[in-house]
């Protein structure tokens, strides 16, 4: 589960269908510039959204609301 932004804060491009061809393409062994090239991001706005996202929703799961005020 991801909770990439929709769009680029900066210049608004649609990213948000991005992130699971960007992380597959990675583990395949794809350099990351080859990576960006093939999903058409050439601005380093939206470059920069995906290499800076950092996914923490799996572990916020683990405080659901049941646990915290039982």
């Amino acid at each position: 589960m991801c909770i990439l932004p929709v769009r680029c804060y900066t210049c608004g491009k649609i990213i948000g269908g991005k992130w699971e061809p960007y992380q597959n393409m990675l583990k395949e062994g794809i350099d990351r510039k080859d990576v960006f090239d093939k999903l058409l991001l050439k601005k380093m706005c939206c470059r920069r959204m995906l290499m800076g996202h950092v996914e923490l929703i799996d572990s916020l799961l683990k405080y659901d609301q049941k646990m915290v005020f039982s």
